[in-house]
């Protein structure tokens, strides 16, 4: 039993082994309350088997204690199996239920219905579960305020609800409810406990907001806009701050026109009635609004909420008069003039109002606007006075209309501003105009042209056009309208490539005509752009004066310096055209050409063949040549360098020869069998360049002496040319030029030097 009172030790059970009728038994126990926490609480006769409690129990903190019970003989043999004992401690209802929150805090809206749930309320109690001592009761004891009584509560499941549909937060906004919990099923001898409960009303939108006066009065001065002449202000029960108690302000009545507009005072809720049109004095001396006031939220639907009525009230302003300026109403004005009305003709001005006066009298006009100057305005009453002849197809008129600025002044300088639109009905006065005065047919793209006729007067006025030949004109042309706004142009037969004249009457629907004429060139090309025909029409045209500018006296200038540089470099050529190459601008000659077959050369026909001895301004280098044939024959000739080529002259005869001649004068008195210049150059060449270059080089220009060897003949037409420059050496002195061969021809290089 829990909570026992004793006397302790106090016998509990006793346990015995049937094997005590053999054996002498010897008893134990052990377990949680022996030899586990709370340590001693049991202990067993170990002869008897007889179980006691040393001290009270409390079941909250022990509910039960599993022991085991052991039975031995006395040098340790268990005849028994340890018996499991479970000792179960007896509640006693030795606590009090309390409440799991100490402060409780549930909301519900204001004029809820009846029986809406508010909320539950909780409370424990540690005794034994599902017993007497924990079966718990609630009741309300106390409601602050306690009238009238607004809340019940469930006694087994601690619901409270609401009893009436009265509850007002304007009237009180939080409610405390002084509760009790008791066990033993609410026996009076049960345990209890007490808790406090706040119930919050949250506000709903049930109280309308209204003015705290019930009119208004106030005054603005006319003309002025933007202005804040009013202030209302308004009460509202609901909860400040919030969509339940901001207000909307609304005109009802009085504001037709537009000139106010009322707003809310984000910070104070108030009422801004402001002017946002000007007012007239003369029109309207006082104005009375009818104003209401609304919440941003809508009204409540609770069942008790009654309907929603817009609080309202009356704000009469009073207009101030002021002494103002002349009116131009409306702004812009339309008058209407018939196409080409001409000048001198007076028209309908502007009118301005005075509103002091209701009328114009004492103002005056001044035209501040006029694109082509069409009009002059009358100072005193603003008519305007045709000074130019009107003409709809003006490029100043835009859709028919012409536009004249006027301002209108008072005796003080006030002054308004108005536009007066003249609107030109449009007059058939102009004809048809084929703008495009000269055509071509291509005959290779299309044997007609098409014309397009353009009438700057107004559809009604225009097309569908008709054309017209002349009767010459309609023997050798055809012409048809095509959709009543375009015409082709065609040839009766294939005519001449020329220019033709092609008279051509164009009317408009009304008849209104014109006569052009029409330059047709039919030219053999594919665009008009390729005809280069001249057309008739432009033959005789005088041409007129002309000034040359700069840059065409530049290109005279240009144009004459390159005609005498032609005629120079021709005098130079033909003074210097016996000059011939002397020696290739490779004085090396490094391009050899590998031959391994030798040919018959050319015959011999002449026993002497002389070969030139050169002579450079440098230095000399005389060459004896045998004949090719047998017999030698010396003979001299100078060499003399000239840029580009070189001359031969005789040594002998004083006579002047070119290069070629020396072959050329064989060709007369001698056989054709000799040897070529072809052969004689290639020969010749390479050896004599080479020559010079080396006695150009040698600072002494000392004489390089040579003898060029005979050789048998050959044949012709080998590919390779003559090695003579190679073989005809007497001493190795002026091989150098062999160092600067290109590395295909070292190994030539190589055996020269070795011989």
């Amino acid at each position: 039993m829990e909570n026992s009172l004793g006397p302790f030790p106090q016998h509990v059970q006793q346990v015995q082994s049937d094997a005590a009728q053999n054996y002498t038994i010897f008893y134990s126990i052990s377990g949680p309350g022996v030899d586990k926490e709370p340590f001693n609480l049991f202990f067993i006769n170990k002869d008897t088997g007889d179980i006691f409690c040393t001290r009270s129990i409390d079941r909250e903190q022990y509910e039960q204690f599993p022991l085991y019970a052991y039975a031995t003989t006395a040098d340790g043999y268990a005849p028994e199996y340890p018996l499991p004992l479970l000792f179960k401690v007896e509640d006693d209802n030795d606590n009090a239920p309390y409440f799991e929150n100490k402060v409780t805090i549930f909301s519900v809206p204001e004029n809820c219905r009846t029986g809406t749930s508010v909320g539950k309320v909780t409370a424990i109690d540690h005794d034994e579960p599902d017993t007497l001592h924990t079966r718990l009761k609630y009741k309300i004891l106390q409601q602050i305020p306690d009238h009238p009584k607004h809340f019940s509560i469930h006694p087994d499941t601690g619901v409270i609800t609401t009893t009436t549909p009265l509850l007002d937060r304007e009237k009180c906004d939080t409610y405390k409810l002084i509760m009790e919990v008791r066990d033993m099923g609410g026996q009076p001898f049960g345990l209890f406990n007490t808790g406090t409960i706040t119930i919050s009303l949250e506000d709903e939108n049930d109280n309308s907001p209204y003015f705290t006066e019930t009119s208004y009065f106030t005054e603005v001065e006319e003309n002025r806009i933007d202005v804040e002449i009013l202030r209302m202000a308004v009460r509202d029960q609901d909860l400040p701050n919030t969509p339940h108690s901001k207000a909307i302000y609304k005109i009802l009545q009085g504001n037709e026109n537009g000139n106010f507009k009322i707003s809310t005072d984000p910070n104070t809720n108030e009422g801004v009635l402001c002017v946002v049109k000007p007012l007239n004095y003369e029109l309207n001396r006082q104005i009375v609004l009818q104003i209401g006031v609304l919440n941003e939220a809508q009204f409540s639907k609770a069942a008790n909420a009654q309907t929603p009525t817009m609080c309202t009230t009356t704000v009469t302003v009073k207009i101030k008069d002021l002494d103002e300026g002349p009116e131009c109403q409306p702004s812009v004005k339309v008058i209407q003039s018939k196409d080409g009305l001409p000048a001198g003709k007076e028209l309908l001005g502007y009118k301005a109002v005075d509103p002091e006066k209701g009328s114009s009298e004492g103002l005056r006009y001044k035209k501040i606007g006029d694109e082509d100057n069409w009009f002059e305005i009358n100072e005193h009453t603003g008519n305007l006075k045709t000074v130019k002849v009107l003409d709809r197809e003006s490029k100043f008129v835009k859709n028919n209309q012409y536009n004249v600025s006027v301002i209108a002044m008072d005796a003080d300088g006030r002054s308004c501003t108005g536009t007066l639109v003249v609107f030109l009905e449009d007059d058939n006065d102009h004809p048809p105009d084929i703008r495009e005065k000269e055509v071509t047919i291509c005959r290779h793209d299309k044997d007609f042209a098409v014309l397009e006729p353009v009438d700057l007067d107004g559809p009604d006025n225009g097309p569908p056009f008709q054309f017209f030949l002349d009767n010459a004109a309609s023997k050798l042309w055809t012409i048809e309208t095509k959709d009543g706004k375009t015409a082709i142009l065609r040839e009766r037969q294939n005519l001449d490539y020329d220019t033709y004249t092609v008279p051509i009457q164009v009317k408009d629907r009304h008849g209104f005509a014109a006569r052009h004429i029409l330059a047709v060139r039919v030219c053999d090309c594919t665009t008009p752009s390729d005809c280069k025909m001249t057309p008739k029409g432009v033959r005789d045209i005088k041409p007129s004066n002309v000034i040359l500018g700069r840059w065409a006296i530049l290109a005279m200038v240009l144009g004459s310096a390159l005609l005498l540089c032609i005629l120079f470099t021709c005098f130079c050529v033909t003074a210097k055209k016996t000059v011939k190459k002397c020696f290739p601008e490779d004085v090396a000659q490094q391009n050899l050409i590998v031959s391994n077959t030798e040919g018959p050369g050319e015959e011999v026909m002449e026993a002497n063949m002389r070969l030139p001895t050169q002579t450079c301004n440098i230095c000399d280098t005389s060459v004896s040549v045998g004949t090719l044939g047998g017999q030698g024959v010396k003979t001299q000739q100078s060499f003399e360098m000239v840029k580009g080529g070189y001359t031969l002259d005789s040594s002998k005869g004083g006579g002047h020869q070119t290069l070629e001649s020396v072959k050329g004068l064989g060709q007369g008195g001698m056989d054709t069998g000799r040897y070529g210049y072809t052969e004689w150059h290639s020969f010749t060449q390479p050896r004599l360049g080479e020559k010079v270059y080396l006695c150009g080089q040698d600072e002494e220009h000392k004489h390089s002496e040579d003898y060029v060897r005979s050789y048998n003949y050959e044949g012709k037409g080998s590919v390779a040319g003559s090695v003579g420059c190679c073989s005809d050496r007497q001493e190795e002195e002026g091989l150098e030029f062999l160092d600067h061969l290109e590395p295909k021809f070292r190994m030539l290089a190589k055996t020269c030097v070795k011989k």
